[in-house]
């Protein structure tokens, strides 16, 4: 795991015990810290009793802690911080409240030399973030991948001199975080998205922009153009930071030989990965032949069977609309599955590609607004369930169309998650075939 003496002899108070959680208060014991901790779910905090009953570490309801005992509160990204009782002691307390990125941070001092990529955006981050770690292994560069994608950070093993940590952000990541200081910085887009914990789309966007306000000044950014245009998220950026901007990136190759990178955002996507490969010293050569060996991530335009001619492509994880109108745009003739517990009304961000919409085929709790929605703009069929969909979707398909799983909604009215929808979807065409 990855540890820094910086936290030896500090008093650590967290909050969550799931992935992150845990895994932040294994490094932070590791690390010579003592740790007060809290989760509701006892059976979390129960393992990890047993696990560190020799270490400086307790289980303890932090709303009846004196959290200024503590050198910082340390929360996962799911806490509202704008809302949570903790949040607001924790500030009245005057008590740094911050998340494993930022422990990452500061453990950097401690850690052979390597260089940090963090990579931002509303849309995009997951196949960016493990595109450029691909391209980075195609090279044989070593690196990690974590942040808001894969094994969390300080539960996987420090890199050798010259490895690279590839950390897909959030903005609830960015905002438990205070120096993080990336080697290459990226932002991909910025559209409305999280509000409930923001004031406005001006103060969430401004959350993404502190990737770059962090960075020291001989370092890269790689920017949306039209966010910075529009939004100016360089504006508290340090004086002489580099900036290059993602559409003038010149790709090697042509994209129609790069099976999982189709459609517009996937284009948008490897010109930020390429340019940070280059920046990281990759060679053109090195660089296509990983666009073109890249499998792509699961839920995520994920060519999941091709049936009688008919693709099938799980894209689960486009849980909101400005999500799913990339998948819409990447194929000329679509059978679309979309619906759940949407997150508005409206489609509108979809609405300029429904001319590649054979049919819809709504779903879930949100299905009959969607369905409203799309009426009169292109045939619907009112199915209810994923596995309705994906039956009639097989009956009406021709050769040639695609059938798209791409929601535009969450999961939680009749999935866990966005992966056990996606699992379902799989299951229901291994069923077909």
């Amino acid at each position: 795991m990855i540890v820094s003496g910086a936290w030896a002899g500090k008093h650590y108070a967290v909050l969550g015990l799931a992935r992150s959680g845990a895994a932040t208060v294994r490094a932070l014991v590791a690390g010579g810290a003592r740790v007060t901790a809290w989760d509701s779910d006892v059976d979390k905090c129960g393992v990890l009793e047993e696990e560190l009953s020799n270490h400086p570490f307790a289980v303890e309801n932090l709303e009846i802690v004196d959290l200024s005992t503590v050198d910082a509160l340390v929360v996962s990204p799911g806490v509202p911080l704008n809302t949570h009782p903790l949040a607001a002691k924790a500030r009245a307390a005057g008590v740094p409240i911050i998340g494993d990125i930022e422990l990452f941070a500061q453990a950097r001092a401690d850690l052979p030399a390597h260089k940090v990529v963090g990579i931002t955006g509303t849309n995009g981050k997951s196949t960016t973030t493990a595109l450029v770690h691909h391209i980075l292994d195609t090279a044989g560069i070593p690196a990690r991948m974590g942040g808001n994608i894969g094994l969390p950070i300080l539960a996987q093993e420090p890199l050798p001199e010259g490895g690279v940590y590839v950390l897909e952000l959030s903005s609830y990541q960015i905002d438990l975080t205070q120096t993080l200081d990336c080697d290459v910085a990226v932002l991909l887009n910025v559209t409305p998205d999280h509000l409930d914990r923001y004031d406005g789309f001006d103060a969430y966007a401004a959350s993404k922009a502190r990737l770059f306000a962090m960075q020291s000044p001989a370092h890269l950014a790689i920017v949306d153009y039209e966010a910075e245009a529009e939004l100016e998220v360089l504006a508290d950026a340090p004086v002489g930071l580099n900036v290059r901007f993602i559409d003038g990136v010149p790709l090697p190759g042509e994209q129609a030989r790069w099976p999982s990178l189709q459609g517009p955002h996937n284009e948008q996507n490897a010109k930020a990965a390429v340019a940070v490969a280059e920046a990281l010293g990759v060679d053109t050569e090195t660089i296509e032949r990983a666009l073109e060996t890249f499998t792509g991530l699961p839920h995520r335009m994920e060519r999941i069977a091709t049936l009688n001619g008919v693709a099938w492509i799980n894209d689960s994880k486009a849980t909101n609309p400005e999500s799913a109108a990339p998948a819409l745009a990447a194929f000329p003739r679509i059978h679309w599955i979309l619906g759940g517990k949407v997150k508005g009304d409206d489609l509108d961000a979809c609405m300029p590609h429904l001319g590649n919409v054979v049919r819809a085929y709504t779903i879930g709790e949100g299905g009959p607004r969607f369905a409203a929605v799309l009426r009169g703009q292109v045939p619907v069929a009112e199915v209810e369930t994923l596995e309705r969909a994906v039956k009639l979707a097989a009956q009406e398909a021709e050769r040639g169309d695609v059938v798209l799983l791409s929601p535009a909604a969450a999961s939680f009215d009749q999935f866990r998650d966005f992966e056990q929808r996606g699992a379902a979807f799989r299951e229901a065409v291994e069923e077909l075939a």
